[in-house]
């Protein structure tokens, strides 16, 4: 079986960082991703769609990614419901659906910044790469 999600959008704020109980950082973003096709009226709609971020990885978004930004994000789909605990809908069933990021590529710096930044983030990697196109002689 395969649950697999690529995504390309834009940031709608400011990556939200927090810690679990136990100490492991999570970060929540909201990216805009452009349907591939225009609606009767000849525009094109937008989905917003949660993402979640875990350990590292959630360190270095909240870092290093704005509002407005662009960013792809791979993962998997995340369905899971709770029950509203308090206020005028306490006791309805909530269902909550997001990406949970396995890799996310930064596209480009945030705008004014004239620091560095990585081009690219996995969970897996530690290390980032010199690599330069322009090094290469053919």
């Amino acid at each position: 079986m395969i649950n697999r999600v690529i995504l390309l959008g834009r940031l709608t704020q400011d990556p939200q960082m927090r810690y679990t109980s136990n100490g492991t950082p999570l970060t929540n973003l909201r990216l805009a991703v452009d349907r591939p096709f225009t609606n009767q009226q000849g525009e094109r709609e937008t989905d917003f769609i949660d993402v979640v971020v875990w350990r590292k990885l959630a360190e270095l978004c909240a870092d290093y990614l704005v509002k407005g930004q662009k960013a792809a994000v791979e993962g998997r789909l995340q369905v899971r419901s709770y029950e509203v605990q308090s206020g005028d809908n306490q006791g309805q069933r909530r269902t909550v659906y997001e990406v949970v990021a396995e890799n996310i590529q930064f596209l480009e710096k945030p705008r004014g910044s004239g620091g560095q930044q990585p081009a690219s983030s996995s969970e897996g990697s530690e290390e980032q790469s010199d690599f330069n196109p322009d090094d290469v002689p053919f």
